[in-house]
């Protein structure tokens, strides 16, 4: 049985050589589909036919060859497997040419054919000469051993013999890895009447069929397929290497412009930052300058970006190096996803590359560290990516789909490979408090945990008079370094180990003790005794800080020492009572609503049974309803079905500070 293999061949040359003409020779089709096109007779935009070479379905896609549609002319380049290069005969190699071929070089391609046409209307030896230059064009090159083949679009001159070298060039062609996700970049976006949104594209990478939900990029915004064609047939399902138009519901038209892209759900994700590699052309007019903006096509997307160098002020024609860059509005990509970078003035190529981080993080000048494993990174090959992403920072709990997208590892292959790892010893799980675990780098985690422990240090040095940090301070303190849940449990594992003291509130490390001055002590004690005379009419925070006098700054901490030596108890903001009072109160409200036929407590009946206030009575009832005692049943309270007999944790020894 045959297999068909579905690939996209795309033109490239000079404007005037003739790419559409011979498209439509070799095909039937013309790609001219614009009205300015026919009247200026030179193509403004993509153009798109199909040629069967069986086993082999081609869609072809022909680029403008003016330099003013340079811009064109990668977009449509973007998810080509082989190229059409064009030189006419009878005008030889032209800038466009050699343009075009460094752009098809930044592409990663590997094979292609050479067309030289109009070969009617030159001569013998001029076509050798014509084909002599090219050799030396393209000497160095993907295309150094692709045949030159003279035809003529006019007369069907060597038609055939184009048609089998493209063939052949199919058959040596390197099959690319698929990572199994659907992605498509979108290069055209209109309406049908009665269908609503078309997009086309070509599909860079996995499957789609009729029916899935697709995620649309840089939106984010879900959308559904309602309908798939290729080469006007209607199809079920769509894959890498065809021309693809999918009939979208759920979005108008107006929402979606080229350069968005349409993937599997959890595949891409927006960044504004990127870390690349990049090579400068040998051709660019000048050095390229650190923070200087250049225009980035990547994929079909075309916009600003500036060129953050990791080291010195320039790169040199010929260099290669990794920078950054720093976009001037979100896009997607995926690692090892290739690019180009231009100059609009002039107008010129100055380099391309590929991509290392497509969700990268701005990388410090001074950070050599950080340095070094970009440039590892960019030497390693995809197993070394995937085990770069449990070591970044922020650390995360990566989705199958966003390690393919950071890895170039194929979604099948994944798990399989992080197991690898795990038994390299790479890898160690983290429990989080979901009851699952997630994989972090040993050396993520030792970072981590050395991070936790220096803001502890600090945050005790600032805060000497208290016994413990609580947990959300440190949390805030080291938010860019991961999410929360992933911090606390890394705060458990330092515990379990003996390197810090935790609980549910608090955290400290081992060697902290709190430090008080002599009045410091004694106005904790003060405070203490202050609470204790209240019973159910404490002073307030307001009063105790005016009792201090001078040290009315350290009251709050002091109070908050109390607390987390259990003490004192905050049941509302800025009040307290000493612990053998709450303690008090919980056994009295729960005596006096447990007797028989014991009727419900109104705020008044509170107050009298406290012999306290309304000030107070008012966040004491409130109090009790937090921590479960009692329940509120319009204006009077009940005991709860389960009443509390000791303080919660999270109520005991509240800070406010």
């Amino acid at each position: 049985m045959v297999v068909n293999r579905d690939l996209v061949i795309g033109t490239a040359g000079h404007i005037d050589h003739g790419k559409t003409s011979l498209v439509r020779a070799l095909t039937g089709i013309d790609t001219d589909r614009l009205p300015a096109e026919k009247q200026r007779g030179i193509t403004i935009d993509l153009g798109f036919a199909f040629l069967n070479l069986p086993p082999f379905r081609l869609s072809m896609v022909d680029v403008p060859g003016h330099e003013r549609f340079v811009r064109n002319m990668v977009a449509g380049a973007t998810g080509i497997d082989l190229a059409l290069l064009v030189v006419a005969a009878n005008d030889s190699v032209m800038p466009q040419t050699r343009e075009h071929l460094e752009i098809l070089s930044y592409l990663n391609l590997s094979g292609g054919v050479i067309a030289l046409t109009k070969a009617d209307l030159a001569t013998p030896e001029w076509i050798q000469l014509v084909t002599d230059e090219i050799r030396e064009l393209v000497s160095g090159t993907f295309l150094e051993r692709a045949p030159v083949i003279p035809v003529s679009s006019t007369t069907g001159a060597g038609l055939d013999s184009l048609k089998a070298a493209i063939h052949n060039a199919c058959q040596t062609l390197e099959t690319r890895v698929d990572p199994g996700l659907f992605r498509l970049p979108i290069d055209r976006v209109f309406t049908i009447a009665g269908h609503g949104t078309v997009v086309t594209g070509t599909v860079a990478s996995g499957q789609v069929r009729v029916g899935d939900e697709l995620e649309l990029w840089p939106q984010g915004r879900t959308v559904r397929v309602r309908g798939l064609r290729r080469h006007d047939e209607s199809v079920e399902t769509l894959g890498h290497g065809n021309r693809a138009a999918v009939n979208l519901a759920g979005i108008h038209h107006t929402e979606i412009q080229r350069g968005n892209e349409l993937a599997t759900p959890g595949y891409l994700q927006s960044s504004r930052w990127l870390t690349v590699e990049i090579e400068v052309s040998a051709t660019a007019p000048r050095p390229l300058r650190h923070r200087k903006s250049y225009t980035l096509h990547l994929g079909t997307n075309e916009l600003p970006a500036t060129l953050i160098l990791l080291q010195g002020t320039e790169l040199t024609p010929g260099e290669r190096a990794v920078v950054q860059l720093l976009l001037s509005q979100p896009l997607v990509a995926v690692t090892q996803e290739p690019f180009i970078l231009r100059e609009e003035s002039p107008a010129h190529t100055v380099g391309g590359g590929r991509v290392i981080e497509p969700v990268a993080t701005k990388v410090r000048r001074r950070d050599l560290i950080a340095h070094q494993k970009l440039r590892l990174l960019a030497a390693g090959n995809s197993s070394d990516r995937l085990a770069s992403c449990f070591s970044r920072m922020p650390v995360r709990s990566w989705s199958q789909e966003g390690l393919v997208r950071e890895s170039g590892i194929p979604r099948s292959q994944v798990e399989d490979a992080v197991a690898r790892l795990h038994e390299a010893g790479a890898l160690t799980d983290l429990p989080l408090a979901s009851k699952r675990t997630v994989p972090v780098s040993i050396e993520a985690e030792a970072n981590l945990c050395d991070r936790i422990l220096r803001t502890l240090k600090r945050l005790h040095f600032t805060r000497p008079r208290q016994s413990g940090i609580r947990r959300g301070v440190v949390v805030a303190y080291l938010e860019s370094l991961g999410p929360e849940v992933m911090i606390q449990a890394l705060i458990d594992r330092l515990a379990a180990r003996g390197e810090v003291i935790a609980d549910a509130r608090t955290v400290a490390r081992k060697d902290h003790v709190p430090r008080l001055s002599q009045g410091e002590r004694a106005l904790k004690q003060q405070i203490l005794d202050g609470l204790k005379r209240g019973g159910f009419r404490p002073p307030d925070l307001a009063e105790m800080t005016q009792a201090a006098g001078p040290r009315s700054a350290v009251v709050p901490e002091l109070l908050a020492l109390l607390g987390e030596e259990g003490q004192v108890v905050e049941i509302g903001s800025g009040i307290w009572l000493q612990a053998d009072s709450e303690a008090a109160l919980r056994r009295q409200v729960t005596g006096t609503l447990s007797l028989p036929d014991a009727p419900p407590m109104s705020m008044a009946d509170l107050r009298d049974l406290l012999g306290t206030t309304r000030k107070f009575a008012v966040p004491i009832g409130e109090y009790l309803d937090r921590i479960g005692l009692t329940r509120r049943e319009d204006d009077v309270r009940v005991l709860a079905e389960q009443p509390v007999i000791s303080a919660g944790s999270e109520t005991v020894g509240r800070s406010s500070s």
